[in-house]
């Protein structure tokens, strides 16, 4: 694998259980374990998921037209069983309105075909999760 394929986040404590994400170009995302309004970590999954295949959708449709409503949501199970936690039936849904006339209904002709083709081939995190992508975790002396 190459430098140019790498993609690095570091995560560090800021209290009891509240953290700070920070990526390579210097963003910042607060998130929690869910006693606050911040995200937990589980809904940054589902949103990571919904975010990547919005993206892809939105390359191909907003080519031909600005839509006038574009909504994903992500929905799943968190459940715990002899294999531990893990999220189950995990889904993701598109709700999108592309104006009347020639430009709305090619980005509507399109649009089934643009959120089958991210799910199947573009979209980095759902396809992550499908495949079952092994985790290392290591711990540094400090």
């Amino acid at each position: 694998m190459s430098e140019d394929s790498l993609r690095l986040v570091t995560v560090e404590r800021t209290g009891t259980g509240r953290f700070t994400a920070t990526n390579a170009r210097g963003g910042t995302l607060a998130f929690g374990t869910g006693d606050g309004t911040e995200f937990t970590p589980v809904e940054l999954l589902l949103a990571a998921i919904g975010g990547c295949t919005a993206a892809d959708v939105d390359v191909s449709t907003s080519r031909h037209a600005e839509p006038a409503t574009f909504t994903v949501t992500v929905s799943g199970h968190k459940v715990s069983d002899e294999d531990g936690n893990r999220m189950a039936d995990l889904a993701v849904g598109f709700s999108v309105a592309f104006p009347e006339g020639t430009a709305g209904d090619r980005a509507r002709a399109i649009l089934p075909r643009a959120v089958a083709v991210s799910h199947d081939r573009l979209c980095t995190v759902s396809r992550t999760v499908e495949a079952g992508t092994p985790v290392a975790v290591s711990v540094e002396d400090v």
